[in-house]
Order: structure tokens, then C-alpha cells, then sequence
């Protein structure tokens, strides 16, 4: 279980461009389902996501992952709770261009520590599971947009995590992409994994899939459902 209790978060404090992208966020979000964050933009989604998945801390306020703490962590235990934890696909991809798809799935894994022949295995039976064992050798900028997802969604799963974060997974796609991208998140939920993502598409937001949606509005929770 997720869990923020009384979360604020600002940014540029006594700074003129100073603003507070959440305010006073109390939220349980439970493990083993879809979980989506809707608001316009600005509403404070991604910051939220940011959040729960360890890539910043918040001003004031806690996040607790199974009743403990993280928020307050070392660094060097956020960092390994990131990589132990979390799968993370970004709404842009950031995949790094030059780089085969397979290359690009692999980066994650390698501060782990596992020999190389077991990343590459690894990395190979998540590209065939989503249908990209064709483009494995294939420089990432070659890809299409669809293409481009389903890498990024094997990157984020190369270290086997419980948790994966999307941010606005379906905004870059036309309607039969991300019909597609949300068939693999449903499948991957089906596996156990939970599944936190943020999103304006009317087709994401009233899925079956999605069993727990929460809006925002100015950084503040307007309605958990």
C-alpha cells in the first residue's frame, strides 16, 4: 500500500517564480490495481507521480510504501528502492537515441550487477513478450512512436519491479496504439503488478481497467473513485 499523508510540495521557495504544485495530498493508493491520476494540465499529476516513485521529495508532508517512511530516506536507499521498486515510463520515452532497442532496455539493470548474458536474456524475453523481437537490433530513433512505448515500457520492467509508474502513457498514440498500450498494462497488472499512471484520454480514464481513479485540480485532491 501507498500511502501520503498531508503531502505539499513547492518549488523556487523565496524565489519570485516561487509556486506550490500540491497541496496538503492525503491519498491510500492500494497495491495490485490500475490506478489513474486525472486533472488538466497543471493539476499537479506528474509532480504527484514524481513523488511516489521516489524521484523527488516533498516539502512537507510523508509517503509511506508497506507503512515505511521513504520520503525521508538517504539518498543512497531511495536510489536502490527506485531500482528494486519501480518500473518507470516517461511521457516522452527518453530513450537514448544511438542505442538499439535491446541496449535501451538493458541500461536500467546494469548498476545491479548481473552478468551481462542474464540482462540480455532478460532484456529479449520482455521485447518478444511485447511483440519487438524484430526491432531488437534496431536504433531507437528508426522505431515508431508505437514502437518507441513498448520499449520503454520493457525498459521499465528490465529489473522486475512491483510497481510501474506512466506518466500520460497513451498522450503520443492514436486510438488503436493506445488501445494496444493498454492491453500490455492490463496484462502486467494481471501478473501482479500495480500499476500507477496519469492521464486526460478519455479512453485510458473510462477503461475497465483503471479500478481506482483520482482527480486534481490546483494541487489538491477533488475526488478519489
Amino acid at each position: 500500500m501507498l500511502e501520503l499523508v498531508d503531502i505539499t510540495k513547492s518549488f523556487h521557495e523565496g524565489q519570485p517564480n516561487a509556486y506550490t504544485a500540491l497541496k496538503n495530498v492525503s491519498l491510500t493508493l492500494e497495491r495490485g490495481k490500475v490506478i489513474a491520476l486525472h486533472g488538466p494540465s497543471g493539476s499537479g499529476k506528474t509532480t504527484l507521480l514524481t513523488l511516489i516513485g521516489c524521484l523527488a521529495r516533498p516539502t512537507s508532508g510523508r509517503v509511506r510504501l508497506d507503512g515505511q517512511d521513504i520520503s525521508s530516506l538517504p539518498e543512497r536507499f531511495l536510489t536502490a528502492l527506485r531500482r528494486e521498486r519501480f518500473g518507470f515510463v516517461f511521457q516522452q520515452f527518453n530513450l537514448i537515441a544511438g542505442m538499439s532497442a535491446r541496449d535501451n532496455v538493458m541500461v536500467p539493470a546494469y548498476p545491479t550487477g548481473l552478468p551481462y548474458r542474464m540482462l540480455l536474456d532478460r532484456a529479449e524475453e520482455l521485447l518478444a513478450q511485447l511483440n519487438l523481437s524484430h526491432r531488437s537490433g534496431a536504433l531507437v530513433q528508426t522505431l515508431s512512436g508505437g514502437e518507441q512505448q513498448r520499449v520503454a515500457i520493457a525498459r521499465a520492467l528490465i529489473n522486475q519491479p512491483d510497481i510501474l509508474i506512466a506518466d500520460e502513457p497513451t498522450a503520443n498514440l492514436d486510438s488503436a496504439l493506445a488501445k494496444e498500450c493498454l492491453d500490455i498494462l492490463g496484462r502486467l497488472n494481471a501478473q501482479g503488478t500495480t500499476v500507477i499512471l496519469s492521464s486526460h484520454d478519455p479512453l485510458v480514464l473510462d477503461s475497465p481497467l483503471v479500478q481506482q481513479r483520482v482527480g486534481l485540480r490546483d494541487g489538491q485532491v477533488q475526488e478519489v473513485r
